[in-house]
């Protein structure tokens, strides 16, 4: 979500010293490795926006979906993680924080809608533009797998 390793292992390290002080505030109702989770999702989400990173939502027509769902054709393509992890930090933000939760995290929209503010359906159409998004970066070569050229 923070599209930078440095950034990342930083923000892991914000999330275990909270965590760490508010550990009277877990209250057995999940495991607490979905309550780290959340908040990780919370901490990452919160920094972005301290960084007044204005995440590419867009005015999006929920009607677009579904035509762009039905354009949608099943591409195979090699794929490594590596080369997807590169492309997703090629994506917008907006199109990367959300693909992250739902691919990465296993949120569904609903949960996405409520943590990033947003509608379902702009959270489902950021998801597909996002995946389409990566398709077309891998299909165009953008990207090779780091260590070889």
């Amino acid at each position: 979500m923070m599209n930078n390793s440095a950034e990342a292992e930083d923000m892991l390290q914000e999330v275990f010293i909270e965590a760490f002080t508010r550990l009277d505030s877990f209250r057995f109702e999940s495991t607490i490795g979905a309550w780290l989770k959340r908040i990780t999702i919370n901490k990452c989400i919160n920094e972005l926006r301290k960084r007044k990173v204005e995440l590419d939502y867009g005015s999006i027509n929920p009607n677009v979906m579904v035509e762009e769902e039905q354009e949608e054709d099943d591409v195979e393509v090699a794929l490594s993680v590596d080369r997807i992890k590169h492309a997703m930090g090629l994506l917008p933000d907006g199109y990367r924080v959300v693909f992250s939760l739902y691919m990465l995290e296993g949120y569904d929209h609903e949960e996405i809608s409520r943590i990033l503010n947003i509608s379902e359906s702009t959270s489902k159409t950021q998801l597909l533009r996002g995946k389409k998004k990566i398709i077309e970066i891998l299909k165009a070569g953008e990207i090779q797998t780091p260590g070889k050229n």
